[in-house]
């Protein structure tokens, strides 16, 4: 099994005019910090890492790049690592909620491009905390949601992450394994231009297709 294996299936890999791009959502880099763990996971570390390893050409990162709200030191320095072993590959951040500051960072780094949202090749990539930007696009790659579901089978349930399918909109589960989700239902609700949504299609990390679920 790769040492990259959860990343690897909570992450998306797509052809742009970029290059080989690699799509993931909701890092929430520095989560230890505002939760108050006493360990260092070096979860950003691993992260850098796994890019390195796709050799890929630019990485889109769908909002919540970090997990506080603000900017302390020893959160700075974790970032700072994690886009200095990214200095050959183009960074793309779509700001998230938990994103305040981080420009003072990105700043820092030629590579590193921050914005409310990005559109290209006709696919829009956006976190998914606002209203939607009023662009014409195919469509539309997000997190926010952290979208979860839990699975029954034989008296023993299990919650596990998903990606969610419903129109042009594709939501991804936070690529970060030691956050859990919420359920697809109070996730979706989350995102305002999907919180009135009544059905999407749910899909297993690996690929498998667990149906259409009504909201």
């Amino acid at each position: 099994m790769s040492p990259f294996s959860d990343f690897e299936r909570l992450s998306l890999l797509i052809d742009t005019s970029l290059g080989k791009t690699l799509l993931i959502a909701d890092p929430h880099i520095g989560f230890e910090l505002s939760r108050g763990l006493r360990i260092r996971t070096r979860f950003e570390e691993r992260l850098a890492e796994f890019v390195l390893e796709g050799k890929v050409d630019s990485l889109i990162i769908l909002g919540d790049l970090k997990e506080p709200l603000g900017l302390s030191f020893r959160l700075k320095e974790m970032l700072l690592r994690f886009f200095s072993a990214l200095r050959d590959v183009r960074v793309f951040i779509a700001k998230g909620n938990h994103d305040g500051r981080i420009e003072e960072v990105a700043e820092h780094f030629s590579n590193v491009e921050v914005r409310e949202y990005f559109l290209i090749d006709g696919q829009l990539f956006l976190h998914g905390h606002t209203k939607l930007p009023g662009v014409e696009f195919d469509e539309a790659f997000l997190g926010h949601a952290h979208p979860a579901y839990t699975l029954k089978s034989g008296g023993v349930a299990r919650k596990v992450k998903v990606f969610v399918r419903t129109g042009k909109f594709l939501v991804l589960p936070t690529v970060n394994p030691y956050i859990e989700g919420f359920d697809v239902r109070e996730g979706l609700k989350l995102v305002p231009f999907l919180k009135n949504t009544e059905k999407a299609e749910l899909f297993l990390p690996e690929g498998i297709y667990l149906g259409e679920l009504k909201l």
